[in-house]
């Protein structure tokens, strides 16, 4: 076995393949070859790094040093620099990370925590398309305790609920109460969906989790399809996340041959078997019963509830359906017990959060932290504070269907119980930074034009509700609205909540209220002029 003395990952996703990354891998290859570097120096693809916007990124190790937006003519330096002669290259756009020194001098807030990685705990050292670098990670250990300690259906659930896992798509409903209640719901066929279909506006943790570690889902399912008593499942995934989906259907078929996967796993006579159902772009897919709908070839159209998907799901059999955020935290549990996850965060919320980092800030990326880290520490640590050192004015929290946060909560704790506290929401985990300059009011006007357009028609209060909100601030935007009409927004959002037949005619009215209670000067300013 070959020891090298460095390491280069190559972070490979949507967004560093556009930007070059898989050429700069031939081009560093052939550089390091140049130098006949190649039995000291080991080039790697990997998932995500956490870092977006940046270009192609290449991290050198083991000095932990982050070149960003690189360029082919910028190789030849970087190689000679650090790999032969074992310095920085510090003509190079580069930082160095390391989470347990990293200042927050910008907040003055000193020294920040290491983040706190179940989720992703191994998306930044393997080579996702590589199952044996999974299991030297310790890929699918908790699927084998699973059947080497012979635990029950009813061990497993327990462990999930002694964890006190929330579901991670934004509802937070306790993931053990939904296992054991597809667990006992009547019926010998029952399924396993992954909900996959990652269309809330900013955020993109799945997909990045997906990119990174595709086995953990697999694994994830499989215990979950044991738990349950499903012998068949499927991940239901952004049409648009190709690559998510090739690496996936690559892990799929290489768990299949390792017996990992498919006819009596591992010899425990357990069969259970995967697969990955494109979505066709509808954000209303996200909603468990209109993707359920679309997996069974009709329209995406949301189902009355109840009954709920536990006892009649796909093809009207006891369905469960999970966020891959929320499976993902599942072989952390049932490796290391429950308790052990209930012992990060807090009581009512334990547990990591992947959050993504968006907006008016130096550093927007992807982070993993306990649950009930802070807004601001969110924002000026791992989110390296404003850009070009303005000052902040709001947060989006949750994506589209979120809540407009002021300057005053940005010591809000960001976990369940805290925000429902302070009237908003965890959500998709997307926090969408906004300084000085923003305007709310346009904010609102592109929320409400998504609204409007991914709205499915099926029930009248989202229909005509989503274009009436529309309408009215497109007018307020032109100053044509009146001060009654911000009312009549305020009471229009209310009936949505209470009328529509799913989430989505229901979410408006966090936006709208949230940006009318925090920035009511904002829109006041731009109503019609009386007479």
């Amino acid at each position: 076995m070959s020891i090298y003395r460095n390491h280069v990952l190559i972070p490979v996703d949507q967004d560093t393949i556009q930007a070059g990354s898989l050429h700069l891998k031939k081009v560093l290859l052939r550089e390091l070859a140049r130098h006949k570097l190649e039995n000291e120096v080991k080039v790697l693809e990997t998932g995500t790094v956490g870092v977006i916007d940046r270009g192609a990124i290449f991290v050198v190790y083991p000095e932990r040093v982050y070149y960003y937006n690189l360029k082919e003519s910028d190789i030849p330096a970087l190689v000679e620099e650090h790999l032969v002669k074992g310095r920085v290259c510090k003509k190079l756009e580069h930082a160095v990370v390391d989470d347990r020194i990293a200042f927050r001098e910008k907040a003055g807030l000193g020294l920040i925590r290491e983040q706190k990685r179940i989720v992703l705990d191994k998306s930044w050292k393997l080579d996702p398309e590589n199952i044996d670098e999974v299991l030297a990670l310790g890929g699918y250990r908790a699927l084998e305790k699973v059947f080497e300690r012979k635990m029950s259906s009813q061990d497993v659930i327990a462990a999930v609920k002694e964890s006190g896992l929330r579901g991670r798509g934004g509802a937070g409903f306790p993931t053990g109460l939904k296992w054991d209640f597809t667990a006992k719901a009547e019926g010998a066929e029952k399924y396993v969906i992954c909900n996959a279909d990652e269309g809330e506006p900013g955020t993109f943790k799945d997909r990045l989790i997906l990119e990174g570690d595709p086995h953990k889902l697999i694994e994830a399912m499989t215990i979950a399809a044991y738990a349950v008593g499903a012998g068949r499942g499927y991940v239901y995934i952004r049409g648009e996340y190709q690559l998510s989906i090739d690496r996936l259907q690559n892990a799929i078929e290489q768990a299949r041959s390792y017996n990992l996967l498919g006819e009596d796993i591992l010899e425990s006579g357990f069969s259970f078997d995967l697969e990955i159902k494109k979505g066709a772009g509808a954000y209303i897919c996200g909603e468990e019963t209109s993707l359920i709908e679309s997996l069974e070839g009709k329209r995406g159209n949301p189902r009355i509830k109840p009954p709920y998907p536990v006892t009649h799901g796909l093809w009207q059999k006891p369905t469960l359906v999970n966020n891959v955020e929320t499976l993902a935290s599942i072989p952390f549990i049932i490796e290391q017990g429950g308790a052990a996850f209930a012992a990060i965060g807090p009581q009512r919320s334990p547990g990591t959060k992947v959050f993504t980092v968006l907006g008016h800030v130096e550093n927007p990326g992807l982070i993993e932290v306990e649950m009930g880290t802070s807004l601001r520490e969110i924002i000026y640590s791992y989110g390296g504070g404003i850009k070009a050192g303005k000052k902040f004015k709001a947060a989006l929290l949750g994506g589209a269907a979120g809540v407009f946060v002021p300057e005053e909560m940005l010591d809000v704790s960001m976990d369940f119980e805290s925000l429902k506290e302070k009237k908003a929401v965890l959500g998709s985990g997307a926090v969408l930074v906004m300084d000085e300059s923003a305007s709310i009011v346009e904010m609102l006007v592109s929320i409400l034009k998504f609204f409007a357009h991914e709205s499915c028609g099926q029930c009248a209060p989202c229909r005509i509700g989503t274009m009436q909100l529309l309408k009215t601030v497109l007018n307020l935007k032109q100053g044509k609205a009146s001060a009654a009409d911000l009312e009549t927004m305020a009471k229009l959002v209310s009936m949505m909540q209470a009328a529509s037949l799913c989430p989505l005619g229901q979410s408006p009215i966090m936006p709208v209220m949230s940006a009318l209670e925090h920035f009511r000067a904002e829109f006041e300013a731009l109503l019609v002029k009386s007479a």
